[in-house]
C-alpha cells in the first residue's frame, strides 16, 4: 500500500471560464496528478471534453495527467491520449470486452494502465486482470456527471479491492471517483484507498490549495 495519499482534482469541476487560473492553482498546490473525465454521450449521458481543449490543458499543467475514458472502444484514442503526456490511461470494465488486450495495449504505448469499475459492478469481476494493472478506479457515484453524492457501498468496495490485491501480489493503486470531500475522503484513506479524486471539493473551495493540503494530510 502506497504511504502518502494522493489527491487527483478532477478538471470537470474546473471553471472553463478562468481555466488558466484554476490550473495556475494546480500547478501550485500539493496536487499529484490533474484527473481528466473525456465522456461521449453514448457510454455516459453527458459530453465533457475533445482533444483539442485538452491538448490546451495539458500544455498548462505541470502535473501528471491522469485520463479517464468515460467512452465506448476507448482503444481506438489510445494514440491521443498518449499524445497528450499522459500517465495513466483509465478505461472502463463495462466498455471492454477484450480488456486484457487494451491494457497492453495502454502500456506498450508507454502509459500506466487503470481499469474502472462502475457502481454496480463487482470487484471479484477483476480476478483475472488485477496483476496486470497498474490502478483500478471505483466510481463512488454514476459516472456522467460532477457533484453528484457518494455512494457508502463504495467503502466495502475499497476494503474488498484491498484484500484482492494483497492476496495476488498485485501492485494496482485504488483510486476513487465520486463525492469526495474531507469527510468521504477520510472514510475512504482509512479503508485503503491510494488516490482521491476531487472535484467540488477542490475547484469550489474559498482556497484551492488549502483543501489540496488538508485532502493530503487524511491519511493517518
Amino acid at each position: 500500500m502506497a504511504n502518502e495519499l494522493k489527491i487527483s482534482p478532477s478538471l470537470l469541476s474546473a471553471d472553463f471560464g478562468n481555466l488558466k487560473a484554476d490550473l495556475d492553482k494546480i500547478n501550485q498546490s500539493e496536487a499529484d496528478w490533474l484527473h481528466i473525465d473525456i465522456m461521449d454521450g453514448v457510454f455516459v449521458p453527458n459530453i465533457s471534453f475533445g482533444f483539442p481543449v485538452l491538448k490546451y490543458v495539458a500544455e498548462l499543467c505541470q502535473k501528471p495527467l491522469d485520463v479517464h475514458l468515460m467512452i465506448v472502444q476507448p482503444e481506438k484514442f489510445i494514440k491521443e491520449v498518449k499524445d497528450l503526456g499522459t500517465m495513466m490511461m483509465n478505461v472502463h470494465f463495462e466498455t471492454c470486452p477484450h480488456l486484457h488486450r487494451v491494457v497492453q495495449q495502454i502500456k506498450e504505448a508507454g502509459m500506466k494502465a487503470g481499469v474502472t469499475l462502475n457502481p454496480s459492478t463487482p470487484v471479484s469481476m477483476l480476478a483475472d486482470i488485477i496483476t496486470e494493472v497498474d490502478m483500478v478506479l471505483l466510481m463512488s457515484v454514476n459516472p456522467g456527471f460532477g457533484g453528484q453524492k457518494f455512494i457508502p457501498h463504495t467503502l466495502n468496495k475499497v476494503k474488498e479491492l484491498r484484500e484482492l490485491i494483497a492476496r495476488t501480489g498485485s501492485h494496482a493503486l485504488i483510486e476513487v471517483d465520486g463525492g469526495v470531500n474531507l469527510e468521504t475522503g477520510a472514510l475512504l484513506a482509512d479503508a485503503g484507498a491510494d488516490v482521491l479524486v476531487a472535484g467540488n471539493a477542490v475547484f469550489k473551495a474559498p482556497d484551492m490549495i488549502d483543501m489540496i493540503h488538508q485532502l493530503k494530510q487524511l491519511k493517518k
